[in-house]
């Protein structure tokens, strides 16, 4: 096995700790939900339900991919508007001047759909933004049902009539849990877009260098 800086952990160490956070995360997240909801059954006389049952749920799909939803939301917008738009003094804007950018230019060996040039390399040229949209898509449609299908377990719980999903869709649940995960998600980006004129993080992509002056763009 490979040591040091040729190992596959090191290589990918980011990756990895990220993927383990996650998946840690939604471990508790599925655990405590499923107590918390079938604390809410029992208390309406309803049946509990078993680990699988409940991961198919609208209560833990809506909860799951409303946060989801919000987060390729940012990332995609953030990927967009950081094409066109400038923070004078932020690391995480563009070089203000062209010839700044033209540095930053890693000069190794070009991927093959720039290779291939024509439609490849202008597919390429914006896959970032293309993957992150049409995962904010699937998140969003994911809530929907998830939260559609928790409102109805709910009514029916409470002994009254289903909804159907266009009347869904029009009701102020749904979108005060959309709206209220999207504006902490740009507030997130604005801090730190903002913060990053002043403050520094040593050795971090993500920060200016601690030496560099308040008035640097870019990284």
């Amino acid at each position: 096995m490979s040591s040091g800086r040729d190992s596959f952990l090191y290589r990918n160490g980011l990756s990895l700790v990220l993927l383990a956070c996650m998946l840690l995360s939604l471990g508790g997240q599925i655990f405590a939900g499923w107590r918390v909801y079938n604390t809410e059954r029992l208390e309406h006389d309803a049946a509990a339900l078993t680990l699988p049952q409940y991961l198919t749920s609208g209560h833990f799909v809506s909860a799951t991919f409303e946060n989801w939803e919000s987060e390729f939301l940012q990332m995609a917008m953030y990927v967009l508007l950081t094409v066109t738009l400038r923070q004078k003094g932020s690391a995480e804007s563009r070089p203000l001047s062209p010839e700044q950018e033209k540095e930053r230019i890693d000069r190794g060996p070009k991927p093959w759909p720039v290779r291939m040039g024509g439609l490849w390399k202008t597919l390429y040229g914006h896959s970032l933004a293309i993957a992150f949209g049409l995962l904010f898509v699937l998140s969003f449609a994911l809530h929907l049902h998830g939260s559609w299908q928790h409102e109805r377990a709910e009514r029916l719980l409470q002994g009254e009539d289903p909804i159907s999903l266009g009347h869904y869709v029009q009701e102020a649940q749904f979108w005060f849990e959309s709206f209220q995960n999207w504006q902490s998600e740009f507030f997130a980006v604005l801090a730190l877009v903002v913060l990053s004129i002043w403050l520094r993080q040593k050795d971090s992509p993500q920060s200016k260098p601690v030496e560099a002056p308040h008035a640097q763009t870019g990284v």
